[in-house]
């Protein structure tokens, strides 16, 4: 695949679900699902650790927990593109959101959420 971005990541997609005819199966509600089961995946490799950070992954497990988390964006790609929502505008604008809910005055260095600062 020559295009690396999100266009080119949800055409790839597109065309892989239609070359296996699992279109019909990609429904978004099926599509949140398996992301929901790829994400549990993901955190089954965090499960046990005190802290989770990269020093604690040796470099076949962060290849491992790599494709757990490509497992996760590419469902999220395909349920995006089923919705029609452009990931990259609602990234943005939801951290436009958060900046309003979590000033810096208030926000940093705490972990609090938004309604109990």
């Amino acid at each position: 695949m020559s295009d690396a971005s999100i266009e080119g990541l949800t055409v790839a997609l597109r065309k892989f679900a239609e070359e296996r005819d699992w279109d019909q199966f990609h429904t978004p509600k099926n599509l949140a699902t398996a992301m929901i089961v790829e994400a549990g995946e993901l955190l089954e490799h965090f499960q046990w650790m005190d802290r989770g950070n990269r020093e604690d992954f040796s470099a076949r497990q962060r290849e491992v927990v790599s494709l757990e988390m490509a497992d996760v964006f590419l469902y999220l790609i395909r349920l995006a593109d089923k919705l029609g929502v452009d990931l990259i505008d609602a990234a943005l604008r939801k951290l436009e959101v958060n900046a309003l809910k979590y000033p810096v005055a208030l926000a940093r260095g705490n972990s609090k959420k938004y309604t109990d600062l």
